[in-house]
């Protein structure tokens, strides 16, 4: 009920349940479990109240049928596998209060076509959008300073990406994969080009690597 007497929502609470179609969390609450909506196969639609603070780790894993998800401003951090596995999340919404986006958050979203990460954010974790098979675009905004292990890991039909000015670091294996990016710049904030960063990317075709890149990892660009 959205009557104020809610303020917390358990582990689990709903896990499992393929009935469930739809789920409000009114404004009282503030935190939801881990795992909280994970494997509910029938929920179509999602609505988070505008006092959730974090989207906990794994809170909406394998929702096969949720399609669109709005992060409120409340929010300041997408917990790991939080929305991984959801076939058919093809748009997202992320708040401009969010500073970290967790390991494998949107990891196996197929139907992701484009993804902008606000200026708020700081870090991107390990894996965040590997697999994102359908992602196209990509925006980094100016305030992540590192850029996790496996962040965009075979996202095949990645064409366009603007990387913000202050990532220092591009991890191991960042860009593996992205059979469909033709260019490249790399802004001078970057120090660090992990191994592996931008292998097996064969439209590759330009590539802009500032006075500021230190290392470069073992076959970087190879293909």
């Amino acid at each position: 009920p959205d009557d104020g007497s809610v303020t917390s929502i358990g582990m689990a609470a709903f896990s499992g349940c393929s009935g469930l179609k739809s789920i409000i969390i009114p404004d009282s609450v503030t935190s939801i479990g881990d795992a909280v909506f994970a494997d509910c196969s029938g929920l179509a639609s999602a609505k988070i109240g505008n006092s959730v603070t974090s989207i906990s780790d794994g809170a909406f894993s394998d929702c096969s049928k949720l399609a669109s998800i709005t992060i409120p401003d409340s929010v300041t951090s997408i917990g790991d596998l939080a929305f991984s596995d959801c076939s058919k999340l093809a748009s997202v919404n992320i708040g401009n209060s969010v500073t970290s986006v967790g390991n494998e958050a949107f990891s196996d979203c197929p139907k992701l076509a484009s993804i902008t990460i606000p200026d708020s954010v700081t870090s991107i974790g390990d894996e965040a959008f590997s697999g994102c098979s359908g992602l196209a675009s990509v925006t980094i905004g100016n305030s992540v300073t590192i850029i996790g292990d496996r962040a965009f890991f075979d996202c095949s039909r990645l064409s366009s990406i603007t990387i913000g000015n202050s990532v220092t670091s591009i991890g191991y294996y960042t860009f593996y994969g992205c059979s469909g990016l033709t260019n490249i710049t790399i802004s001078d904030s970057v120090t660090n080009i992990g191994d592996y960063a931008f292998s097996n990317c064969p439209a590759l075709t330009s590539v802009t690597i500032p006075d500021s890149v230190a290392s470069i990892g073992n076959p970087a660009f190879s293909s």
